[in-house]
């Protein structure tokens, strides 16, 4: 008998669990007003967040040389002015001939 309510236990306990797994992925849920332009000038990279899944607003997330993640609005302005200058930033300029022969 006991046999019997100690096996009835473990499978409720492992239907628990496996209904109980969800997928959390790394979302933003709100946006930054503003960021501080020490913020801005460090930050190194950034990802577009699309809707979808448990992340339901768009988002740009920067990341600075810390680590550090802003979530941050892709309409407002100051954002997609950044994301323009580190495209820039980032984007490899061609190496000029060397004419010293």
């Amino acid at each position: 008998m006991r046999f019997n309510i100690l096996f009835f236990v473990l499978i409720v306990s492992c239907l628990c669990l496996a209904m109980a797994q969800v997928n959390y992925e790394d979302c933003c849920l709100t946006y930054m007003k503003k960021m501080r332009h020490r913020s801005k000038k460090h930050a190194v990279g950034y990802r577009l967040q699309i809707t979808d899944g448990s992340c339901n607003i768009p988002a740009v997330i920067f990341t600075t040389k810390r680590g550090l993640v802003f979530c941050t609005d892709p309409r407002e302005s100051w954002v997609k002015d950044l994301m323009i200058g580190m495209f820039l930033k980032n984007k490899k300029q061609p190496k000029k001939p060397n004419n010293n022969i």
